[in-house]
């Protein structure tokens, strides 16, 4: 829990206990409600800031699919405190609920430990507080099989408990079957009342009727309610009880010698526990708050994560983008209605707002809302809004709502100022003041003076203040006064009913007389109450009037452009899917000629294998031409999907290595394939990037590089033997192993498979393998873009490309080495 707790909020005020009840709801178990109760906002910086990671962290390892059970876990506090007294012993219950929280927080130490693979942030926050968990590996091994699920011991607690137990049972049946055998003789006599074995005071016997009891010899232990049987321990089952009741006793005694090691085993791991237990209660604090985020859908600010953006304490800001107060939302929701967001900014050189308007119009709803979320800010709370940005201020002081006391002799008017008159003494700099209806309650020309004298006060304090009034002097006070900003909330005269939104930037109109006219009041009425209007007055309501209209007017016209954007915007991709179509289409058909083509070449090539009258040469040239049609064909498939399909679908826009129909690095002295001859040719020299000078035989010509198929040799066999040749001395492990020119790194992690793709380079490289292939495998594609980044960075790496679809294609990746 924070060490600076926020002094002078008024939590109770802006209703931040009823938010804690609403937490409540997301927790567990009892250990966590409890933690929920002690939220507090805080002014420690780093506590906050700390909270708010962690309550991120633990969204995305939500968003992961992560999940863990708290539910049964209680506050073991007082039991960890009996089990360090000497001698004392806890009961099989309460050692089980101490064991299900050291199990559940060994259960959570290995999820900290070994977060899920899909976990897309790192959680150093959930790390550190994890690291509070002791390893209770031999704790738990010593209590598994011990304590069974009611609560009771089981007969493997020890191997004497489990001798005694034997015993016991041995011993019943003994009795029951003299038992038995004593009331079959009595119920031949009608002696008996049933045939039956019971148990009274933990000794075993018989019922017999009241009138019959004498012919029993033997102690009587009862009779029933009805006072017609007697229950009776025969004499010659009583030196059998007394055996069973002091193989009870003996239990008895063995059971308590197992609780009190059991106790002493939890006393001398106490610290650990109450740790341990102190982990999961905040865990469970940060699950609940992260699923509060998620049914409110809580802020995600503009870096990317899911916390309110704290200012610094010299660069005060306050900026709330389509903020909502939970509370009101949840009320909402029940009834399916949807609340309308506020959204609000304000720095060090405008940090006073005067909201006015008309009653119901949303003022304090409006003030209650930033007060909410900056103490939910600071108490490590995601804030419901789509942007946020706040100060960590020193106090959060509001005056909101009806303070009047008959009980302390206080008007409603007294009690506001009362109040405003500590919050004026108590306000700093770094405070937020939050003040609803100033200056109402009293007359209104003098409270309209008062109002502009305390807002002044506040402005000159510097503190952040957000002010609700009706007075037309304070929106005038707004206008003329720098670092002060004027804000309205909305109404709709024709539908007379508030629409709830914020503008910031203009004043607002009360409009009392005009909702009355509309309401049906005698028009007479509405006549007078105009007519005594001062002409100052009727000319700011005439231009506030005025001005709404106007606003009202730009907002339907912004509304109508975005949905004309919107409209343009469908239209555009409408036109995208239509020319993809129109490409897709051309590529079929060019694919359909391309193949028309292939099945041309295919019957010449036969026609002229048929002509030749040699049976073995016509052989010989049929499986020649068969070969050389289906590479070609392969060829064709390799270059019409990496070229025309690629391209197309923008598939390798973003990815360099796309073009596997490339030979990429190629030097002098090496050894290619052509793929116009199909014979080997070495490069002689390059002539550019895309042109080089091969010899084939005693024949020079210049090729491209796209008639390149392959690299058979580099110029240097492999630099172990260049180095040799040198006259170095080079001594290599397993030298006359054999290389593999590919690896399979399908399945393992990116940590993994990096070091193993690293050693496997090196090997190759050393080897003198000019061209290797590293198989990982297609998935979500980060393993393939991991190792990529890795390969490219490699010295020994000259290239990365994709191979053909048929090699493997995404899902495998050819590295050229500089050999």
């Amino acid at each position: 829990m924070p060490s600076q707790t926020l002094a002078h909020s008024s939590m109770r005020v802006l209703e931040f206990d009823s938010l804690r009840e609403l937490l409540r709801a997301y927790a567990a178990s009892p250990l966590g409600e409890r933690r929920i109760t002690k939220i507090a906002p805080s002014t420690d910086r780093a506590w906050i800031e700390q909270q708010q990671e962690l309550v991120s962290e633990i969204r995305e390892f939500r968003r992961a699919g992560g999940r863990f059970d708290f539910s049964g876990l209680i506050e073991i506090g007082s039991l960890i405190e009996k089990s360090r007294i000497a001698g004392a012993a806890l009961e099989t219950i309460e050692i089980r609920d101490v064991v299900l929280v050291v199990d559940r927080a060994a259960e959570w130490r290995e999820i900290a430990l070994r977060p899920p693979a899909t976990l897309k942030s790192q959680w150093r926050a959930v790390e550190a507080v994890s690291s509070a968990i002791a390893d209770f590996t031999e704790f738990l091994r010593f209590f598994r099989n011990k304590i069974q699920p009611d609560g009771t011991l089981e007969d493997r607690a020890s191997s004497e408990l489990a001798r005694i137990r034997r015993e016991i049972e041995k011993q019943r049946r003994v009795i029951q079957e003299s038992l038995r055998s004593y009331l079959r003789r009595l119920a031949e006599d009608g002696a008996v009342q049933d045939e039956l074995v019971t148990i009274r005071g933990e000794r075993f016997v018989i019922p017999v009727k009241m009138e019959q009891k004498r012919r029993v010899q033997g102690v009587v232990h009862g009779a029933s309610s009805s006072g017609q049987t007697v229950f009776i321990e025969p004499l010659e089952t009583i030196e059998q009880n007394n055996e069973l009741v002091r193989l009870l006793e003996e239990e008895q005694a063995e059971i308590h010698r197992i609780l009190l090691e059991m106790t002493g085993r939890i006393g001398n791991q106490a610290e650990q526990i109450l740790a341990a237990t102190d982990t999961l209660a905040e865990l469970e604090l940060q699950f609940a708050k992260a699923r509060f985020a998620e049914d409110y859908s809580c802020v995600a600010v503009s870096c990317g994560d899911s916390r309110p953006r704290l200012s610094m304490a010299s660069v005060a800001r306050l900026l709330l983008h389509n903020a909502r107060h939970p509370l009101l939302e949840r009320n909402l929701k029940l009834r399916n209605l949807k609340i309308v967001p506020v959204s609000i900014e304000l720095e060090h050189d405008r940090h006073q707002l005067i909201i006015t308007g008309p009653n119901t119009g949303g003022k304090t709803v409006t003030l209650k809302t930033v007060g909410l979320l900056a103490l939910m800010a600071q108490s490590g709370i995601p804030v419901p809004a789509d942007r946020a940005e706040l100060p960590v201020f020193d106090a959060v002081l509001a005056d909101i709502g009806d303070y009047q006391s008959i009980e302390q002799n206080l008007s409603t008017f007294s009690a506001h100022v009362t109040n405003i008159d500590f919050i004026s003494r108590t306000a700093t700099p770094a405070s937020l003041v939050l003040l609803d209806e100033l200056g109402s309650a009293t007359d209104p020309e003098e409270g309209a003076a008062l109002a502009v004298a305390i807002a002044g006060h506040f402005e000159r304090t510097g503190c952040m203040s957000i002010i609700s009034t009706h007075h037309t002097s304070l929106k005038v006070y707004a206008a003329n006064t720098p670092g002060v900003v004027n804000a309205a909330v909305g109404f709709d005269e024709k539908t007379l009913q508030p629409t709830y939104e914020l503008k910031v930037g203009v004043p607002g109109a009360s409009a009392g007389i005009n909702i009355a006219g509309r309401l049906g009041l005698n028009p007479t009425i509405i006549e007078a109450a105009r007519a005594r209007l001062g002409t100052q007055a009727r000319d700011v309501g005439q231009f506030l009037d005025k001005l709404h209209e106007q606003l009202r007017t730009a907002e339907n016209e912004r509304l109508r452009l975005a949905a004309r954007e919107q409209e343009l915007e469908r239209e555009k991709a409408r036109l995208a899917t239509e020319g993809r179509k129109e490409q897709q289409g051309k590529a079929r058909e060019m694919e359909k000629k391309l193949e028309t083509l292939l099945r041309d070449f295919e019957y010449h090539a036969r026609e002229a294998v048929n002509a030749i009258q040699e049976r073995a040469a016509a052989q010989k040239l049929s499986k020649e031409a068969e070969r050389r049609i289906a590479k070609l064909r392969r060829e064709f498939r390799e270059q019409f999907d990496s070229t025309v399909v690629a391209h197309s679908t923008g598939a390798d826009r973003n990815d360099p290595h796309a073009q596997p129909q490339l030979v990429k690095h190629v030097s002098e002295g090496d050894s290619v394939k052509l793929k116009s001859t199909g014979r080997p040719a070495r490069i002689v020299r390059k002539i550019d990037d895309s042109h080089f000078e091969v010899q084939v035989g005693a024949m020079k010509m210049r090729i491209a590089r796209d008639d390149i198929a392959e690299v058979l040799a580099r110029a240097a066999e492999s630099p172990v033997k260049a180095a040799r040749a040198r006259g170095v001395s080079v001594l290599l492990e397993n030298e006359g192993a054999n290389v593999p020119s590919e690896i399979n790194v399908i399945g393992h992690t990116v940590d993994d498979a990096s070091r193993e793709v690293e050693k496997f380079v090196d090997r190759a490289f050393l080897a003198g393998l000019p061209r290797v292939r590293v198989v990982h495998g297609s998935g979500m594609g980060i393993l393939r873009k991991a190792l990529r980044r890795l390969l490219e960075q490699h010295p020994h790496v000259a290239s990365v490309a994709e191979p053909p679809q048929n090699e493997g294609g995404a899902g495998a990746t050819v590295v050229e080495l500089r050999v």
